[in-house]
């Protein structure tokens, strides 16, 4: 009798002693007790009725999900390959638990079409030159969509836009057009700038016969400088007035 009462008891301390559980710092155990939400209890030891209550364990951790590539046609009809990368967490794990099904896999399908939705509205030139601005607008769209599953959404980057080979070459060719229309500026502006001051120049020199004649001999002596050159030097009327005679 004293053996079956030491087994029995033996049994009920084991079956205590079951209902003992330990979540990581990291994870939080949603209790179910006869079906009802308890509450989220963790992180450490906690207890738990054995039969009368069951328990989930949610990651706390932040969440890398990455989009597949998306085949989208934008605004202005280019077809583009676009995949992402989407960082989320639990913030309310019992949420988490009870308002969705699976929450990582609808925060995924979310993610995907709210990806597709936004690129689908913007042009080429603003996926590639204005990422940045798409980025927020894609962590809004899905942060807000996923907040009552206790969701959080800390962030979304596109990582790379594959375009067709056309419209590659395409591009190209624009950007070459556009170096060039630039060096024509450029030039253009120089040649300008360098005509207005040659204009200046020759105005002041107008204004004093002794400065044309200045330039004239320094022209000549830099030309002399050069080996094996030979100068033929025309007489300008201005050396006769200055020998002391108008001819």
């Amino acid at each position: 009798m004293n053996t079956l009462l030491i087994g029995i008891a033996i049994i009920v301390v084991l079956f205590l002693l079951s209902g003992i559980r330990i979540v990581n710092e990291y994870e939080r155990a949603v209790i179910f007790r006869l079906g009802r939400l308890v509450g989220a209890r963790g992180p450490g030891i906690f207890y738990r009725i054995p039969i009368l209550e069951k328990f989930i364990v949610v990651d706390l951790r932040t969440v890398t999900y990455d989009i597949p590539p998306q085949e989208v046609i934008t605004r202005d009809n280019v077809t583009v390959r676009v995949n992402a990368v989407v960082y989320y967490r639990v913030v309310d794990p019992e949420k988490a638990v009870t308002e969705v099904l699976d929450y990582k896999y609808a925060t995924a399908q979310i993610a995907q079409t709210t990806l597709r939705s936004v690129i689908g509205q913007a042009e080429l030139d603003e996926i590639l030159t204005e990422r940045e601005k798409l980025n927020v607008e894609l962590q809004k769209i899905i942060d807000e969509a996923t907040n009552p599953w206790g969701i959080k959404v800390t962030a979304v980057e596109i990582k790379d836009v594959e375009i067709p080979e056309e419209m590659r070459r395409v591009m190209a060719l624009q950007a070459e057009a556009e170096r060039e229309r630039r060096a024509k500026i450029i030039r253009a502006d120089g040649e300008l700038q360098a005509a207005k001051k040659l204009r200046e120049a020759a105005e002041i020199m107008a204004q004093s016969k002794g400065a044309m004649m200045l330039r004239y001999l320094q022209t000549i002596n830099d030309a002399a400088a050069e080996k094996n050159t030979t100068i033929v030097l025309p007489i300008p009327l201005e050396i006769f007035e200055i020998m002391g005679g108008k001819k």
